[in-house]
């Protein structure tokens, strides 16, 4: 089961992005540099009036479901336009990865590329001014007014790459996914329990199950990164909505030793102590931990969205999903994301027609497309949810979250090195080989030395 990595493998480019001044085929004054971005009124939306084109788009949406989708908009674009030729290069999540920074500084650079929003990818492409800035293109197509600024925040940075999750627009997603909490139906009906409504009901849930010999939450943490899914909404709990979005976006501000977050890693710790999460999650992978799950070993289950048609299709009914229930703050908030964002790169040949093109697969009637096929689009997500099934409770979880609450950013997304270190030292509290207060000095030692070095 796929888990997207978050940590950039490009930042090793970065020295590269002044070659993209000399890339031949883009908008670009006399100077050779790439043309600034438009402003909303100058934003041509008349693309029909551009003549014949060529649109170059790379994209990854290479699995099934995310293949029908785009093949069917794809059709649909070239229906509205049909002085547009889009040539497509579809290829993996890590060939594309592998391959961006090249292609952005290079001279065969395509109008549209997905672009992974994590700091050494388009952070480190923001920096060197290989990317467009999509604010007039935003304003001018409604952009910030079709996507929650939540889910804005995951495709925007400062010009300079510093700060991520405020600033300038880089990227538009279509689809979206929420960390949540799987649990059996037939589980909770045995124990006598209802759906928790409160992270108090889930604790005392916990205990039940451990006093009926049930195992509580099924964890498979020996890749390490699972954890990170289990600890991220279990902290919303303890911790602010905002000052978790400054940890995990890696900007100054916030403390990892701070009297919250420790209370959240005891809890933690102490469900890793008493067997909460099983007799050894440190040594069950994730990819054995979820179809343990599907066949009755455990009564939750603390994971990603992308789990629930996998298990579904062993659970059936059995399988459903809800949102964690209201933190700090009062309202929910939960680790979350969107799918790899769309991005125009700075010496892009069409940045109308790029513009456009993003316009029509991130449309209201894109969102339809892609839940027919499969998807879970990102916005009118529990308008166009499932009539039943644990999509059904998926979709409508994300747009509460999305919504009404906090889509808080993947840890990892934090620092460059972040993903390992807060993967490691999640493992040894869990694990007991490390205490609630080390993992935080831990965890604010990787922190503290990228915000200050920032």
């Amino acid at each position: 089961m796929r888990r997207r990595n978050f940590l950039g493998t490009t930042a090793a480019l970065s020295g590269l992005g002044l070659l993209a001044a000399c890339a031949p085929g883009s908008d670009s004054g006399s100077s050779g540099d790439p043309a600034p971005a438009p402003a909303a009124d100058e934003v041509d939306t008349d693309i029909a009036a551009l003549g014949d084109i060529t649109l170059v788009v790379w994209d990854q949406e290479v699995r099934g479901a995310q293949n029908d989708a785009i093949e069917a908009l794809l059709g649909a674009f070239k229906e509205k336009y049909p002085n547009v030729t889009v040539e497509r290069n579809s290829q993996s999540f890590d060939d594309l990865q592998q391959q961006t920074g090249l292609a952005l500084s290079g001279n065969d650079v395509p109008d549209v590329l997905q672009v992974n929003n994590a700091r050494g990818d388009m952070g480190t492409f923001v920096a060197d001014g290989l990317l467009t800035d999509l604010s007039g293109y935003a304003e001018a197509y409604g952009w910030t007014d079709r996507f929650a600024p939540s889910v804005l925040s995951k495709m925007s940075y400062s010009e300079d790459g510093v700060t991520f999750g405020e600033g300038n627009l880089y990227g538009v997603a279509q689809t979206g996914e929420v960390c949540g909490i799987y649990y059996s139906q037939k589980k909770l009906d045995a124990l006598g329990l209802e759906k928790p409504t409160s992270w108090d009901e889930v604790f005392s849930l916990v205990e039940a199950a451990a006093e009926a010999d049930e195992l509580p939450i099924m964890l498979g943490n020996l890749d390490q990164w699972p954890a990170l899914h289990v600890f991220g909404p279990l902290q919303a709990n303890f911790v602010d909505a905002e000052t978790i979005v400054t940890l995990g976006m890696g900007n100054a501000g916030a403390d990892w030793t701070s009297e919250d977050n420790l209370a959240a890693l005891t809890q933690l710790a102490d469900w890793g102590s008493s067997g909460a999460l099983g007799d050894s999650p440190n040594g069950l992978a994730y990819d054995d931990a979820w179809p343990l799950y599907t066949e009755g070993k455990g009564v939750l289950l603390i994971g990603g969205s992308w789990l629930g048609p996998d298990m579904e299709a062993v659970m059936g009914e059995d399988l459903r999903f809800m949102a964690p229930p209201p933190g700090a703050d009062g309202t929910v908030a939960t680790t979350g994301g969107t799918g790899i964002p769309f991005s125009i790169p700075a010496a892009a040949a069409n940045p109308a027609a790029a513009a456009a093109f993003i316009d029509f697969i991130t449309s209201d009637d894109a969102m339809a497309m892609i839940a027919e096929n499969g998807g879970m689009p990102v916005n009118r997500t529990a308008e166009l949810a499932p009539d039943s099934g644990v999509n059904k409770d998926i979709y409508e979880a994300f747009d509460e979250v999305s919504t009404e609450g906090t889509l808080l950013p993947y840890l990892d997304y934090a620092t460059p090195s972040f993903a390992d270190t807060a993967g490691a030292t999640l493992q040894e509290l869990i694990g007991g080989q490390t205490d609630p207060a080390g993992a935080a000095e831990a965890l604010q030692e990787d922190y503290g030395a990228f915000t200050e070095g920032s």
